[in-house]
């Protein structure tokens, strides 16, 4: 018998549920039976309602099994599922389970397919391909390349990646940096780690082409504390990457260099507003900047920064090796390309779908995610991470694309979508904005440090049915003034989810002394 290869996630989120045990439960069962293995792990593809989903590498193609737990695998191997055996958990072959089969993965589509830590398992699966392409190219073609592309910041303010690129090439200065901001803080996101975990040899490609446009030679990563998986992967990566010849000076021989290094965030969410994680990157309390000037022109020590979110980053590859027009075919009107949703919440299916941007929210939730893991209707979505807006079933026909959500006064923010059943206080929704607000707030401005305060309290007046109707007004009025006069996004979109909670389902915050038409949804 041939030695059969089993593929089994090391993603945090998969050992979260038990990928550690289900690993070493085969290793230990293969042992005892005398079989010999090889044991390869992963990146999650996922599916997460799935995890742990293990993989077997049969007639050239992956056989998969799952959700999988260590009682489970005796009874696998009874079943032979190394030559892809018969099991009640078979899934069939990977690429063919639909949830797979129907996206569109170009940023993550080595995601779950390689060995992260193997340099020739990503160069095997065209990896450093886009690099390569740009050492052979003048630093403002790849610039042009990217704009034309119309990449737009993953990060949540969607700006044009290209556009930010050109501002930091054409600023002069000795010393130019680009820095990657991997604090991922958005409720329900997980694109940015699972990248970082399943293949962060590409996000060292990304940053490499970055700085090679830009004329930087120096870049950091700045990741969240609660990502030790993800940190150690990368340290592990950029280490092979370096003896490789990929990082550090004359990088293949192109008498170009770019040296890279990670430095660990703090926990604060405020320090995912590129300024703020500026300020912390230099040693300072993490509190946001006045603007202008822009990184772009004077960000890390003063100098001109490239200041990307992680799968703004790791996109750039494909456009390089692809060619522009090849990643523009995809999406709609402004919004081009793929983006990763993370769909989570009170879902049944929840998980990574990488589509191109023009699917509606519905489609998302219901065709992909199955509904509620309840049962129950659905009753809300919110897009966008906690700033994001609480859109009902009505909008559900909302394509998803950027200039779409901005019409209905909401964000996609960075993909993340958590989904609400009949059962969600939306009252109690909106307090918890105000209050996230409040807990995270830099302090500089008084509209967020004071308003989000202010905020929470009128919300629990209104709970407690105290002087409705005056108190929502006030609430209105505070909102529009947090929007309006807040130094960063934080407390300028803090106000979204209120607002659409009150708009929306303003019969979760009716009391008696409201008016009967304020009271329906």
């Amino acid at each position: 018998m041939t030695t059969a290869t089993v593929y089994v996630p090391g993603d945090s989120g998969a050992i979260a549920v038990g990928a550690e045990e289900v690993a070493r439960a085969i290793v230990g069962e293969s042992d005892s039976r005398n079989i010999a293995i090889n044991l390869v792990r992963n990146g999650s593809r996922g599916l997460y309602w799935l995890e742990p989903m293990i993989e077997v590498v049969r007639e050239g193609r992956r056989y998969a099994y799952g959700p999988v737990k260590t009682d489970d695998i005796a009874g696998l191997f009874d079943a032979d599922f190394l030559r892809g055996g018969d099991h009640p958990l078979a899934l069939g072959w990977t690429e063919d389970i639909p949830y797979l089969r129907e996206q569109e993965r170009l940023t993550f589509r080595r995601v779950g397919v390689v060995d992260p830590r193997s340099l020739s398992d990503f160069i095997a699966h065209d990896g450093f391909t886009g690099l390569r392409r740009a050492l052979a190219l003048a630093p403002s073609a790849i610039v042009d390349e990217v704009i034309t592309s119309g990449l737009r910041g993953r990060g949540g303010a969607a700006f044009p990646t290209g556009i930010k690129w050109r501002t930091v090439a054409e600023t002069v200065s000795v010393q130019k940096y680009v820095v990657c901001n991997a604090d991922e803080g958005d409720s329900g996101t997980f694109a940015d780690r699972m990248l970082m975990e399943g293949d962060p040899f590409l996000l060292i490609e990304g940053l490499t082409i970055a700085g090679i446009a830009v004329g930087a030679t120096r870049g950091i990563i700045y990741i969240r504390s609660e990502y030790p998986h993800a940190e150690r992967m990368l340290q592990q990566a950029i280490m092979v990457a370096s003896e490789a010849g990929y990082l550090g000076i004359d990088i293949l021989c192109s008498g170009r260099s770019f040296m890279l290094e990670i430095r660990r965030g703090a926990g604060a969410y405020v320090c995912g507003e590129e300024t703020a994680l500026l300020e912390s990157l230099e040693g300072r309390r993490g509190q946001v900047r006045f603007k202008p000037p822009l990184p772009a022109h004077k960000g890390l020590f003063g100098q001109p920064t490239v200041v990307n979110n992680v799968i703004s980053l790791a996109t750039v590859p494909v456009i390089l090796q692809r060619g522009a027009a090849f990643y523009a075919e995809f999406g709609r009107g402004r919004s081009r390309g793929t983006q990763p949703f993370q769909l989570s919440g009170n879902v049944r299916r929840g998980g990574l779908i990488e589509k191109a941007f023009g699917l509606t929210l519905g489609e998302l939730i219901f065709d992909w995610g199955g509904g509620t893991a309840t049962g129950n209707a659905v009753r809300a979505a919110q897009v966008g991470g906690p700033l994001g807006a609480y859109l009902p079933t009505l909008h559900f026909d909302t394509p998803l694309d950027y200039e779409a959500f901005a019409a209905r006064s909401a964000m996609i923010g960075h993909g993340g979508v958590v989904v609400f059943d009949s059962t969600v206080d939306m009252a109690e929704m909106a307090r918890f904005a105000m209050e996230f607000c409040a807990v995270e707030s830099c302090g500089k401005c008084t509209p967020c440090r004071i308003g989000s305060v202010r905020g929470r309290e009128l919300i629990d007046r209104i709970i407690a049915g105290d002087d409705v109707v005056r108190n929502i007004e006030t609430l209105r009025d505070l909102c529009d003034t947090m929007m309006e006069a807040s130094l960063c996004a934080l407390g300028g979109m803090a106000p979204l989810p209120v607002l659409s909670a009150l708009e929306y389902f303003s019969a979760d915050f009716a009391r008696d002394d409201m008016p009967e038409a304020a009271q329906r949804d």
